[in-house]
């Protein structure tokens, strides 16, 4: 006999993501009693806990590592009342209320209404020893993990704006900064180029990709390869920061809600989506500053937003038998997981 559907569950919020920026709307959320169920994506907990030591969040003065940070920050959700359920959205239809999320065999949720906050990921090299050595020397944010490559020799990779920023920040605190980028020239802005050339600690390697980065415990150098010529050279530096963009987790909601030509959420408002009722947090949308700080505080107006939607939208929920199955999503929803 085949087993039974598990019946859809209906609640008032639910939060796709357990970043920052979805736990802290979760706090605010469940304070306000609006009893949210965070979907928290599978691994949770976002790029924090692929971080090791975070100093620049508020409230730790000696800082905190990434993983205990997201733990504190579910257990103060937990404690006002927030559900988790560990799962990936696999699919979505916006275009019924209550909004429709399918996690799979968990089965369906129908929520009054929704924040997003799936965040976006750091592009990398997929080097042989570049996952063994994250948060060890090699790192996706400058801004984040400058301060600890005070006085050291450092390679950044990439040629746009970004890598220019973000190697141009790094000289705060480097002895040395070495961009290595593919092409023959920069991609990067004609002011931003101009900034990273004139600073006597930048140098460039034009034509070059990094094969692979050394170390134990450590970073202590990094291998590159003249592309033209394929010539191999270690050049012994402590850090490799990687600025080759980010992708953001949006592609189960394609076709849902409008995206920017880069993927990311469009918003207007701060936080209000394309679809009434649903709203962003976090990275999802946010390009620009990509913080921890910045993702909670994100967060907290997301939540209020979503109180207030709520507040202004009490009238009973339609039945959805006319409207759409319980067995399954209409065609027209994504299929790609969120995380």
């Amino acid at each position: 006999m085949a087993a039974s559907t598990p019946v859809p569950r209906h609640v008032r919020l639910a939060i796709v993501g357990s970043g920052p920026a979805g736990l802290t709307a979760a706090i605010y959320a469940s304070r306000a009693t609006l009893a949210p169920l965070v979907i928290t994506g599978v691994p949770s907990g976002g790029q924090l806990m692929i971080t090791t030591d975070v100093e620049n969040y508020p409230g730790f003065p000696e800082g905190i590592q990434g993983p205990e940070l997201v733990v504190k920050m579910r257990e103060q959700a937990a404690r006002f009342g927030t559900e988790f359920l560990d799962a990936n959205v696999r699919a979505v239809n916006l275009n019924v209320h209550p909004f429709v999320l399918d996690t799979g065999l968990t089965g369906l949720i129908h929520a009054d209404a929704v924040i997003v906050a799936t965040g976006a990921n750091a592009r990398w090299l997929d080097l042989p020893n570049e996952q063994r050595l994250r948060g060890h020397g090699v790192s996706a944010c400058a801004t984040c993990d400058g301060f600890f490559f005070k006085g050291k020799d450092i390679v950044a990779v990439g040629g746009g704006d970004s890598a220019m920023e973000e190697a141009t920040f790094l000289t705060k605190f480097a002895n040395s900064v070495t961009v290595v980028h593919r092409r023959s020239d920069l991609r990067a802005s004609k002011i931003m180029q101009e900034r990273a050339r004139k600073n006597p600690k930048i140098q460039f390697r034009f034509d070059s990709a990094v094969e692979d980065v050394l170390g134990s415990d450590s970073v202590t150098g990094v291998v590159i390869r003249h592309l033209p010529s394929g010539k191999q050279e270690t050049l012994p530096v402590q850090g490799l920061f990687l600025a080759i963009g980010h992708d953001p987790a949006t592609e189960v909601f394609r076709g849902a809600l409008e995206l920017d030509e880069k993927g990311y959420l469009k918003t207007t408002d701060v936080t209000r989506t394309s679809v009434d009722g649903v709203f962003a947090a976090g990275d999802v949308y946010d390009h620009r500053y990509r913080q921890a700080v910045s993702a909670a505080g994100l967060g907290c107006m997301a939540a209020l937003d979503a109180e207030k939607w709520l507040q202004e939208h009490r009238e009973p929920v339609a039945q959805l038998s006319r409207v759409v199955g319980t067995q399954q999503l209409p065609p027209i929803a994504a299929r790609r997981e969120s995380r």
